[in-house]
């Protein structure tokens, strides 16, 4: 590794650098003078959803969307505080720039024996990316990451305080920092003993979903709980925070791993405990608990760093922040002006994070761009995708104004599927990979989670709404962009849109600008012509257990293989006959 001064120098000229996270959502990011062009995890193409395994087929997109080699890096930044052994496989290192294993690394090395990945050159068949003599390789600590995904996409360099929360990430597991004039300063970080993360993944194991994927069911079933009938009853399995400081910290025993079919997962034995208490205080009334005391613990932590910066501007990562419910709470406090959190929260943002840090490392007086959306996947042509229908001899039509016939097809009650343009960043559909119905009819949820995703049919559903329409709908409304925080809907709304209206009246909303997604916001605006209703149920294109769609194939194969009835593949429209 280069020496700082020389890594100093060096940074200066830094324009192109490509993020790889190597690890639970493996993914790569490419940023160019300070902003994301490409971003996309791994489990998109080798179809395994929380893809640990290198991210081969990321990389090559990112390079190939911006007609760029390895070559054209100015760097290569990696979410890790210390080495990465799969680096030396994935970019054939060799001499001074060999990422040396080290005995710190023991989460490192786990992952790479679970993965059965040696220390040595790739074969032949497996894509490598030979790094240039003059690339260099910049290591960012996990939540120093995460941390740089949410300051440098808020738009703004004033001072904000920023939060990190998530199970573990070079062995911390929450951080407290200042940003401010485009530097990001540590504050305070927080071992694994106070993984607030850990807990309510445990929580979510003892309800029989994945520690690290079941988390979003487990919010989702809580409105269905009474808390009251069994408060405190999981403060055991909880480490407590008071006045910003972590007071009781929490021994969760030994973390165990398990490889899922190339996706690793974490394992605690306190699970079984908690799954205990389930069978005795009911699943809804123990997922209401679990998420009152992660909101609970959360707001202990945020809200005195808050007054000791003396800053009303929240900026938040990590994968805890995925938890809508959370941040409704903070942003509803009445503490927080200016509220912002990367709406790619969890590891396979990091990528991103570890990019945007370099650049701004080398560049701190750049300004700082707020994202207009996460359109930042493969996208693919209409001769692909026609290309592709001709292949399977399927019968399609070409129409003009796509928008208006899939909005006629929705008000007609139709549910239709949505693949345009680019690909979404992170785990959200926002309009390019998405499954559409109307909100008019309460049934229209179950007939989703049932006929379509085959899910549990407590699962809500979220709308998206004409950004122009959002005062009419939302209690406390803000720009919400990207489905990361629920706010209440308002009443006089509830009986138009009953079927994304979740069990406790509240709404995890995407508020569509025609400037950041003009196709998406066309069909809103057709659909509003059409019923009067400016809001659509919208959630991601797959089914339960498999990652949103990417390719034209995984689309047409989605939609022949559930209970759609249209598909839009840019331009050209499929129907199944009734």
């Amino acid at each position: 590794m280069a020496t700082k001064t020389h890594q100093r120098r060096f940074l200066k000229r830094i324009m192109k650098i490509l993020g790889v996270h190597i690890g639970h959502d493996s993914s790569a990011a490419l940023v160019v003078d300070g902003r994301i062009v490409a971003d996309v995890a791994e489990e998109r193409f080798t179809r395994t959803k929380h893809y640990a395994g290198l991210p081969i087929h990321s990389i090559e997109y990112c390079l190939k969307s911006q007609n760029l080699t390895m070559a054209d890096l100015d760097a290569v930044a990696v979410p890790a505080s210390m080495s990465v052994p799969d680096l030396n496989f994935l970019f054939d290192l060799k001499g001074a720039k060999r990422e040396q294993v080290t005995r710190k690394r023991q989460a490192f090395e786990l992952v790479r024996e679970i993965l059965k990945k040696p220390d040595i050159s790739p074969p032949l068949y497996i894509k490598n990316f030979p790094l240039h003599t003059r690339t260099e390789i910049i290591h960012v600590e996990h939540h120093l990451a995460h941390a740089a995904s949410a300051y440098y996409t808020s738009g703004s360099r004033e001072k904000q305080l920023i939060v990190t929360i998530d199970g573990s990430g070079d062995s911390a597991s929450a951080g407290i920092w200042r940003g401010e004039n485009g530097k990001i300063t540590k504050l305070q970080t927080f071992p694994n003993a106070g993984s607030l993360g850990w807990f309510y993944s445990n929580v979510t194991e003892g309800l029989g979903w994945w520690h690290g994927d079941g988390e979003g069911k487990t919010m989702g079933l809580a409105p269905y709980g009474d808390h009251t009938k069994c408060q405190g009853v999981l403060d055991k399995f909880t480490p407590k925070y008071a006045d910003g400081d972590l007071v009781e910290p929490h021994d969760f025993g030994r973390a165990g791993y398990w490889n899922e079919g190339g996706a690793i997962q974490w394992h605690f034995d306190e699970s079984y405990e908690i799954r205990d208490l389930i069978e005795k205080h009911g699943r809804e009334n123990i997922a209401a608990e679990g998420q009152r005391v992660l909101e609970e613990q959360v707001k202990n932590l945020v809200f005195p760093w808050l007054e000791r910066e003396g800053t009303r501007n929240l900026s938040a990562s990590g994968g805890v922040m995925l938890n809508v419910k959370l941040n409704q709470r903070l942003w509803e406090s009445g503490r927080i002006a200016k509220h912002h959190t990367y709406p790619n929260p969890g590891d396979s943002g990091l990528a991103v994070g570890a990019a945007l840090y370099a650049y701004y490392s080398a560049n701190p007086s750049a300004p700082i761009h707020a994202i207009e959306d996460l359109y930042w996947g493969p996208e693919y042509s209409d001769k692909e995708i026609e290309d592709a229908l001709k292949l399977r001899r399927l019968e399609y039509r070409r129409v003009e104004d796509v928008a208006e016939y899939v909005a006629g097809k929705l008000a007609e009650g139709k549910i239709c599927s949505w693949f345009q343009g680019r690909m979404e960043s992170g785990p959200r559909a926002l309009g390019a990979r998405s499954i559409l119905m109307s909100t008019a009819k309460p049934e229209n949820k179950d007939i989703i989670n049932a006929r379509v995703k085959f899910r549990e049919a407590f699962r809500p559903f979220c709308p998206s709404m004409l950004w122009e329409k959002k005062e009419e709908y939302l209690e406390h409304s803000r720009d919400e962009f990207f489905m990361i925080t629920s706010f209440t809907c308002k009443q006089s709304k509830r009986p138009r849109v009953p079927a994304v209206v979740h069990a406790d009246g509240t709404l995890r909303p995407q508020t569509v600008k025609k400037e950041f997604a003009p196709r998406f916001w066309n069909l809103l605006s057709a659909f509003e012509k059409l019923t009067g209703d400016s809001v659509l149920l919208n959630t991601s294109f797959n089914v339960m257990g498999e990652p949103i769609v990417n390719h034209p194939r995984e689309a047409i194969r989605c939609f022949y293989d559930n209970g759609l009835d249209v598909l839009a593949l840019g331009n050209f429209v499929l129907e199944k006959r009734v």
